[in-house]
Parts: structure tokens; sequence; C-alpha cells
């Protein structure tokens, strides 16, 4: 079993290091099903690169999608405070407050930004206020691996992914804007920051599934499947202020499409000894891309799928996220491929 280390100071800006692709990001993910808004913020500082990826995704109570993705121009790994994105620890573990204002572009088929470039040219841009304060409600889960004195392992185990990597779920309130349209935001949602190398081509596909339902009930299922079949199972269920890690999962999905999207799925998770049947209804889904050209001229093209999805589990509904991450060959996701 690996060591995990997890400081308060964690909760801040890590060192940067040598590695070009070294990558530390925060990502917070909240919905409120009394007034039916919400989505994600995230931002990956890769300032070995010169740049911050930045996404504002909201999922609007009509249907429509708020987005906005760019690379703003970052110098250092001082502070995720870029293109109008900043987070902000207010105490270690217990609160932090996240606030975006800037452009979104407003996309009746969200499906359209599995072309970007068209997706942003055809769509109307507005103006986007985010400001949101997320405070715990359960421990936190992770950290980084290290020897058993405590001292860095002299490898990188993530695969190339995220090194150190801990999430929490949270109680969330504030305000979003979009255009002339408000909302007030009273929900919960889930908040993850990880750092060390990254390529989003390092895994060949991964299905990450995070819920809510209440402050006493929630989960995250991962499954990360490697190009040569192998599975790394992980995760935790949250139950009354305490968590339990999820030890095996299994995922079955219901594809929608000739590009397969995920439209339902269902999981059966293993944590504590108790064994959970979770099934998923995706309410709403948008396909964001990350492209990388390797060494010898080859482009590679990874697709996250992130869809807003209505969960039902232990005769509760709950709400979150389920982000499927799959390599593209030959214009098709390999996971919908393993598992047609």
């Amino acid at each position: 079993m690996v060591k995990l280390r997890l400081d308060p100071a964690d909760e801040y800006m890590h060192p940067l290091e040598a590695a070009s692709n070294f990558n530390e990001s925060m990502y917070f993910n909240v919905y409120d099903p009394a007034r039916r808004v919400g989505g994600f913020l995230r931002l990956g500082n890769r300032a070995n690169e010169g740049y911050a990826e930045l996404t504002t995704c909201l999922y609007l109570p009509d249907g429509r999608v708020a987005f906005m993705f760019k690379r703003p121009e970052i110098a250092d790994n001082d502070a995720f405070d870029a293109g109008g994105m900043r987070f902000e620890v207010v105490t270690p573990f217990e609160e932090l407050r996240t606030t975006y204002d800037g452009k979104v572009t407003l996309l009746d088929d969200p499906l359209q930004m599995a072309d970007p470039r068209r997706a942003f040219t055809e769509n109307p841009w507005v103006d986007a206020h985010v400001e949101l304060v997320h405070r715990g409600v359960s421990p936190m889960y992770g950290g980084e691996p290290v020897n058993d004195d405590g001292s860095p392992l002299p490898d990188d185990h993530s695969g190339g992914f995220a090194r150190g990597h801990y999430e929490q779920h949270m109680q969330v309130s504030g305000v979003i804007r979009v255009g002339d349209e408000e909302w007030a935001v009273d929900g919960f949602g889930l908040r993850d920051h990880s750092w060390g190398p990254r390529y989003w081509q390092a895994p060949w596909y991964y299905r990450w599934l995070t819920a809510n339902f209440g402050p006493d009930f929630g989960f995250v299922v991962s499954v990360v499947t490697a190009r040569d079949g192998s599975e790394r199972i992980g995760g935790m269920v949250l139950r009354d202020g305490a968590y339990e890690h999820v030890t095996s999962a299994s995922i079955t999905t219901e594809w929608a499409g000739d590009d397969c999207y995920h439209r339902a799925l269902r999981a059966t998770a293993t944590a504590g000894g108790r064994r959970y049947e979770i099934t998923g209804r995706v309410l709403n889904l948008i396909p964001l891309r990350n492209r990388r050209t390797t060494p010898e001229g080859d482009q590679l093209v990874t697709r996250i799928s992130e869809g807003l999805t209505e969960w039902s589990c232990d005769g509760r509904t709950g709400y979150g996220l389920s982000e499927y991450l799959d390599q593209i060959v030959d214009g098709r996701p390999v996971g919908a491929a393993a598992t047609a």
C-alpha cells in the first residue's frame, strides 16, 4: 500500500519543477438541483510552457451551456490567478473561494464544441461572473506518494498524469451570472487539486464519476485504463462525514450517436465492505478536446466528455459530473470501442 502525505501547506502552490509539462491545477464543480444550474471551473498552471489552461463550463437551466476555454500567459506558478479566474484558500481543508469574470460563448447545442473553432465562431458571446464559496463537508482524500520516512519517491507512479492529488466533497454557495441572467447558488460539489508532470494523453481512457446527494452522502468512482488494458480503480464513498475507500468498481455505458457520447451508465462500487449499485442519466454533455504533437510530429487527440449527470443510489437522487476521457484513434474514442 502506497503511503500518502498531505499537509495543510499542500493547499497552496508547489515549487515549479523542471519537467517541461509540470502542471498544477485546481478544479471545482457544483450543482444546485433547486435552480437546475451548475458547472465547473478549472485552472491548470503549465508555467514551464508559458500558459495556464482555463476552463469555465456552466450548465444553465434551459439546457444551454456557457463555456470558455483559453490559455492565458503565465510566467510562474505563484498563484491560481489568470485570464479572469482566481482561486483563493481561505482556510486550508475547510473553505476556498473561486471567481471568474470574463467572456463565455452561449451554446444552444453543447455538442457543437466537438469543433471548437466553429463553435466559438458561430455562437454568441456574453459576459459572465461566477463567485462561489466552497466549504468542506468531508475529510480530505488523497495526497502525494512518499516513502515510509516521508521523503519523496524517486519515481513518478502516477502514469504521467498527476503525482500529487486530493479531493473533497463540498457545500457550495454564491452566484452565477451569464449575460443578463443571474442565479443564486446553494448546492453541493467536489473539488480536486493536483500537481506534477501531466500529459492528457497518458491514460488510454478513464471514467471519473462524482456525485453529491446532500451533505451526508456522495461518492467518487475512478476507473483508469492503460493502453495494455490494465485498470487502476480508485475513489471513495462519503457516509456521514467519513470516507470509505473504493476497492473495486465496474462501469457499463449506454452510448449515443455516431460520435459515441455517453448518455447513461451503470456502475457498481465496493467500499467499506459494502456494494453500491449506481445508475446515472446524463442531463447535458459537452465534449472538450486536447491536442499534442509528439517530437516525431504525430498529432495526438484526446476527448474529454463532461456530462452533467443525475445519479440514483440507495434510493436517493443526487447530481454531479461523469467525465469520460478517451484517446481518439481513427476518429473513434478508444474506450467506446473497447466496451462495444
